[in-house]
C-alpha cells in the first residue's frame, strides 16, 4: 500500500502543473490579478494572477473524487485483479462493518467541505467577503466533520471539550496557513514540508486514506510551487490556502499518534503541534502585533515573520528557504515523537521551544538596534 499512496504524488502533480499553466494565461486574459484582499490590508498589488488555488484544489479533489466513485461504481474484483494490494481494504470498506463502511462517506464529507472553503476562497480572491464570513465557514465545516464524523481530539477529556478543542485546533491550523501565505512560495513550501512529514507518520500508523490525502496536498503543491517560486508568476489565494489549512486540521486530528502498548506515550499527540510550530508561531506573533496596535487580527498587513525577516536583511528568497528549514527541523523532530520514552520526548519539546525562543529573542534585540539607530 505504501507504494501505492506515493504515486498519488505524481498523479497530483500531472492535475495541478497543467492546470497552473492553464490558470496563469487564463487569469492574465481574464484579469483575475492580485487584489487587497480584506478592506485595509496593506500590501503591494503585483499584476499577477490570484486563482492558483483552484489547481491546488483540482489536484486534490480530482482524484478524492475519483477514488470515492470508483468504489461505488467499478466492479471490486475487477480492481482487486489488477491492484491486489487494495483486496483487504476493499472487503473492509465494502463488506466489514458499519465504521468501516462509514470511512466513505467520511471521505465525501471531507470533499464537500474542501469545496466549499475553496468556492469561499476564490469568491474572497476576487471580491473581498470580509473575514467574518470565512470564519463561520470555517467553523461550520469543522463542526460537520467533528460533529457527524468522528474527527476528534483527546477524546479522553469527555466529549464537550473534545469537541471545543478539535474545532479550535481545525479552524487555528487553516488560519495559520493561510497567514503564511504572504510572501511568493512560503506557503507552498511550508506546505509540502508539512504534509510530507504528516504523510510518514500515517504510513508508519498504517492509515491509508490519511497517509493518500496528504500525498494528493504534496503532489498537488508541488505542481503549483514550480510556478510560485520566488519569482513567482501566479498565486495561490484563499482559494487553495484555506483548503489545504483546513485539510492538514482535519488530517491531524484524524491521524492516531498514540498506540498503548507499541512505546512511545501520550505525549505523541503533540506531534502536529511540533511540526506546525513555525506557522503558528507567525500565527501567534503576527495576531498579538495587530491586536496590541488596536488593529483586527484578521485585517492583512506587512508584519508577518517572513517580512520580519526581511525588514532584518534577508532577501525575500532567502526568508522563504529559511522558514521552510526551520519547519523542517522541528517536523523531523516532531515526527519521532510516538516512539520516543519520555526523557526523549523532552529533549525534543525542548529543542522546539528553544528554537522559537532564539527566533522571538534575535527578533526582539534586532528590532531594539533597528529603533536605537533610527533615533540617532
Amino acid at each position: 500500500m505504501t507504494q501505492i499512496v506515493l504515486l498519488l504524488i505524481p498523479l497530483a502533480l500531472a492535475v495541478s502543473l497543467p492546470a497552473t499553466v492553464v490558470l496563469i494565461r487564463l487569469g492574465r486574459r481574464l484579469g483575475a490579478m492580485d487584489t487587497p484582499g480584506t478592506a485595509g490590508h496593506a500590501k503591494q498589488l503585483r499584476n499577477i494572477p490570484n486563482i492558483g488555488g483552484i489547481a491546488v484544489y483540482l489536484g486534490i479533489a480530482a482524484p478524492l473524487l475519483a477514488g470515492i466513485a470508483a468504489l461505488l461504481i467499478i466492479d471490486t474484483e475487477w480492481l482487486s485483479e489488477r491492484i491486489p494490494q487494495l483486496q483487504p481494504h476493499l472487503d473492509r470498506l465494502l463488506h466489514g462493518d458499519g465504521q468501516a463502511r462509514s470511512s466513505l462517506a467520511s471521505a465525501a464529507a471531507l470533499l464537500a467541505c474542501i469545496t466549499a472553503l475553496h468556492v469561499i476562497g476564490v469568491i474572497d480572491d476576487r471580491r473581498p467577503l470580509g473575514p467574518a464570513i470565512k470564519i463561520l465557514v470555517q467553523l461550520a465545516a469543522a463542526a460537520t466533520l467533528v460533529l457527524w464524523f468522528d474527527v476528534r481530539l483527546f477524546t479522553l477529556l469527555g466529549p464537550i471539550p473534545s469537541i471545543v478543542i478539535t474545532i479550535l485546533w481545525i479552524v487555528g491550523v487553516t488560519n495559520a496557513i493561510n497567514f503564511i501565505d504572504n510572501m511568493d512560495g512560503l506557503c507552498g513550501g511550508v506546505t509540502v514540508v508539512a504534509a510530507t512529514l504528516f504523510m510518514i507518520a500515517a504510513l508508519v500508523n498504517a492509515q491509508w486514506f490519511i497517509a493518500s490525502t496528504l500525498a494528493l496536498i504534496i503532489g498537488s503543491m508541488l505542481g503549483f510551487l514550480i510556478f510560485n517560486f520566488p519569482p513567482a508568476k501566479i498565486f495561490l489565494g484563499d482559494g487553495g490556502s484555506l483548503v489545504v489549512g483546513f485539510l492538514l486540521g482535519v488530517l491531524t486530528a484524524r491521524t492516531t499518534y498514540y498506540h498503548p502498548g507499541l512505546g512511545g506515550g501520550w505525549y505523541a499527540v503533540f506531534m502536529p503541534v511540533v511540526v506546525l510550530a513555525i506557522p503558528l508561531y507567525d500565527f501567534v506573533t503576527v495576531t498579538m502585533i495587530r491586536i496590541s496596535q488596536g488593529h483586527s487580527p484578521f485585517v492583512g498587513d506587512q508584519q508577518h515573520f517572513s517580512h520580519r525577516l526581511v525588514q532584518r536583511g534577508l532577501s525575500k528568497r532567502a526568508a522563504v528557504l529559511v522558514i521552510w528549514a526551520m519547519t523542517a527541523v522541528t517536523g523531523i523532530g516532531g515526527i519521532s515523537l510516538g516512539r520516543l520514552e519520555s526523557w526523549q520526548a523532552v529533549l525534543v519539546g525542548v529543542q522546539t521551544v528553544f528554537m522559537l525562543l532564539v527566533v522571538a529573542l534575535l527578533e526582539h534585540a534586532t528590532r531594539t538596534r533597528n529603533a536605537g539607530e533610527a533615533q540617532s
